[in-house]
């Protein structure tokens, strides 16, 4: 089953991306499953390196990381990235540019798209 998550929330305020990537970091542990997530609008900042967050709360670098461990794929909308001054530098361990050329892709090839 390839399942892709298309997430479109800032990763702090809202809990959107949170639950987004709580589902896709359960999902990526699961045999047969490949999971794809894509940040996109102010999502794109939850990929962000070397977060810092009060300590007991939670932390979307590394659940980032968690699904890029257990196999994930994670694309940032380069034009996101770009509009919030984002650069490939910048990005978590696991995370890449990406475009929406290949979120068209992941969409097409996807048995489940959730958005969050």
């Amino acid at each position: 089953m390839n399942t892709l998550f298309i997430l479109n929330d800032a990763p702090y305020g809202s809990e959107r991306t949170y639950n987004g990537l709580r589902l896709a970091g359960s999902l990526s542990r699961s045999e047969g499953q490949t999971v794809r997530v894509f940040l996109i609008g102010d999502a794109a900042s939850a990929a962000h390196k070397g977060q810092k967050v009060p300590q007991g709360f939670y932390n979307v670098e590394v659940m980032l990381g968690n699904v890029h461990r257990h196999g994930g794929e994670i694309g940032v909308c380069a034009t996101c990235m770009d509009a919030r001054g984002l650069t490939d530098d910048e990005l978590a361990e696991g995370s890449r540019r990406s475009t929406l050329a290949e979120l068209t892709e992941w969409t097409i090839g996807a048995d489940k798209v959730l958005v969050f």
